[in-house]
């Protein structure tokens, strides 16, 4: 019998029979912008052959003033149609089933071309839209229906229409962007005769079997966001319209509340589902945060939902369902949400990709092919890059040994996963330890690797991590000094604490040292008060009307750095909000243009900008040293000593915030060509 009866039970939306209940959501890649149609759809067959029940596609523009940002792909010629047919005949070919999302940016478009209800400046963008008159509207709304049109032409078994996160549809909602007096706003039955009247035309444009998915969002993150009554009634217009099944959404993309991010819990607004789904007679899928299949399968046992769209998972791994439903949960490469080379990418224009998974959307470039000539590989260094570099390399028929100093695998990651907020590392520890077992990697754990132990491998490839670096500040008698390992591994500090260097090792350890007791991440009230996030049955737009209510802070922390600029900057492009946020929750005292003068008994004496003015001495109890890390080259000396080639990896190669997304991808890149 299977561990996942429901998750694998077939369901059917329209005329579609779906082999199962997953939904890959929909994740704009960036693969569609690249022209190379052959690369698009080996991602997607990839995620079918992984037993995706129904593909969302990234979002397709329905006009260029609709394009998420100028030259958005879309549908909108003859030669687009024969480029997505390639794509829904290799996901067909594989057995899955794959719908088009039509995203219209509105407001959000980043571009000067961009429309909106009204002329309401988004403030994540830097163009202000301009106002639709009611031709305007007709032509959105006829643009929407022929790209529906043409994605049943081009072979797509339906189409998500994309109404949440704040998108186009979402902004005729509400009176946060909706100022109009006319037909199209006002009361609220006029505001929501936009998407009402989208679905509809949509219905006729697609005929009645094929898939209409309805994006709707259940809790807007935003002042003066719909109410839950609000969200019910168009719920059930939508359905009354033409729609096949509901889908989550989450929270608008401006608001001020973290909905995907790896510090939020997991199915944190699966509840929100679970109301809805008593209220309309049409299937609904819940969403956000849910990365497991023990996790879908629970919701859907609990019946929060007829299925479960999970997105990110299927980056991390495109075998996500087959290997569930082979009874091999603990081979699932899993989603840690860390934004890194998915939402990071795509804010930053580029491709996405998967830390956890670098061959995501690079199916076609990165491959990891039967070695020609097997060989004796020894890896040094069991963290991120060594692991994905003896796996991959073991996947592909060599004989690899990993040694590591420590008696475990997992190097950085093992301190990355103390972090409150961080504790999806702790499974993915697991599954490097998972896959290198099932890879056949034979471990020499314990024990420090030397040149001799290395003498006899044809290839070796050294990924000895890093070492602190020491900020050279003069430290008098009795000081009480640490490093940030001492810190993640559990040292105390005292109540009061300077940290030196605000990189993200030093947001790590700020988090660490002001979080007491349960994580919010694993407690979803406390982290609902934490973010000022309430039920939408109970406020407005589901914000507390009290705001955020953290608890208090377990110290005083002062989090400084040398660099002249607000602390934080270089943190990830979409979570590096959220650090700084928490942190001002906590009341850290955050400095830039600090210089450290010494450290004393009685705490640090820093000073203010080039010219050392305002001394002051922080008494603290303790200074925590994250001031960067050194390559630890000390082992690759002793080879080219003795003659014996070696590679470089990981922080070995170049010491960067412990970049785990660069490592795993040198080690995996190497691999592939020994």
């Amino acid at each position: 019998m299977s561990s996942y009866p429901h998750l694998l039970d077939p369901i059917t939306l329209g005329t579609v029979r779906l082999r199962n209940r997953s939904l890959m959501g929909s994740m704009h890649t960036g693969l569609e912008e690249t022209g190379d149609w052959g690369r698009v759809a080996a991602f997607y067959a990839a995620r079918a052959r992984g037993g995706a029940g129904l593909i969302v596609t990234g979002g397709m523009a329905p006009n260029a003033e609709g394009g998420v940002f100028p030259g958005a792909a879309g549908l909108f010629s003859a030669t687009d149609i024969a480029n997505h047919r390639r794509v829904t005949d290799a996901v067909h070919a594989e057995g899955g089933h794959i719908a088009m999302q039509i995203l219209h940016a509105g407001r959000y478009a980043y571009g000067k071309d961009c429309v909106a209800p009204s002329a309401v400046k988004s403030p994540i963008s830097p163009f202000a839209p301009r106002e639709l008159d009611a031709a305007g509207i007709e032509k959105q709304i006829t643009d929407i229906a022929a790209a529906a049109a043409r994605a049943i032409e081009a072979g797509y078994d339906g189409v998500e229409v994309m109404g949440s996160e704040g998108y186009f549809l979402n902004q005729f909602l509400v009176t946060h962007t909706n100022r109009r007096t006319d037909r199209w706003g006002g009361p609220y039955e006029n505001r929501m005769r936009l998407p009402v009247e989208v679905v509809a035309r949509v219905r006729a444009a697609i005929g009645p079997g094929a898939v209409l998915i309805y994006r709707i969002s259940l809790i807007d993150l935003v002042p003066d966001g719909s109410s839950w009554d609000e969200v019910i009634q168009l719920a059930k217009a939508i359905e009354a319209a033409g729609a096949s099944v509901l889908n989550t959404g989450i929270g608008w993309h401006e608001a001020r509340v973290p909905t995907i991010a790896t510090s939020v819990p997991r199915a944190a607004f699966a509840d929100l589902t679970a109301r809805l789904r008593p209220e309309v007679g049409i299937p609904v899928i819940t969403s956000n945060r849910i990365n497991t299949p023990e996790l879908a399968e629970d919701l859907l046992a609990r019946g929060v939902a007829d299925m479960v769209s999970m997105a990110r998972p299927w980056l991390a791994d495109e075998a996500f369902i087959a290997k569930a439903a082979a009874g091999r949960s603990a081979e699932i490469a899993p989603c840690i949400a860390c934004n890194q080379a998915c939402l990071d990418h795509t804010f930053s224009g580029k491709l996405t990709s998967c830390l956890v998974n670098p061959r995501a959307c690079h199916e076609t470039e990165l491959t990891y092919a039967p070695a020609p000539q097997p060989k004796r590989v020894a890896v040094v260094g069991a963290g991120p890059a060594g692991m994905m570099a003896a796996i991959v390399a073991a996947e592909r028929g060599h004989a690899v040994t990993l040694f590591d100093r420590a008696n475990s695998v997992g190097g950085q990651l093992n301190l990355a996963r103390q972090v409150p907020g961080k504790e999806e590392f702790h499974g993915l520890v697991d599954w490097f330890a998972a896959a290198l077992g099932q890879a056949g990697v034979t471990l020499r754990l314990g024990a420090e690797a030397t040149p001799d132990d290395l003498s006899g491998f044809d290839e070796v490839i050294l990924a000895t991590g890093v070492t602190p670096r020491d900020p050279g500040i003069p430290t008098e008698p009795g000081a009480s000094v640490f490093s940030y390992i001492d810190v993640l591994r559990g040292a105390e500090v005292g109540p009061r604490v300077a940290i030196v260097g605000a990189g993200g090792i030093g947001f790590d350890v700020a988090e660490t040292l002001v979080h007491a007791g349960v994580s919010p991440t694993l407690d979803p009230a406390i982290w609902r008060a934490e973010w000022g996030v309430s039920l939408p049955w109970q406020a407005r737009g589901g914000l507390a009307p009290d705001g955020p209510a953290p608890l208090p802070p377990a110290r005083e922390v002062h989090l400084l750095q040398r660099k002249a600029e607000r602390p934080g900057r270089g943190l990830g492009k979409t979570t590096g909000w959220i650090h700084r946020a928490s942190l001002a929750m906590k009341r850290v005292r955050m400095q830039g243009g600090v210089n450290y003068e010494r450290i004393t008994a009685d705490g640090l004496m820093i000073s203010h900008g080039p010219n050392h003015e305002r001394p002051e001495l922080l008494a603290v109890d303790a200074v925590v040293l994250c001031a960067g890390q050194i390559p630890d080259r000390g082992l690759s000396e002793a080879l080219k000593h003795r003659g014996i080639p070696h590679h470089l990896i990981g922080g070995a190669d170049v010491a960067a915030e412990l970049d785990a997304k660069r490592a795993i991808d040198q080690g995996a890149r190497l691999a592939a060509r020994l």
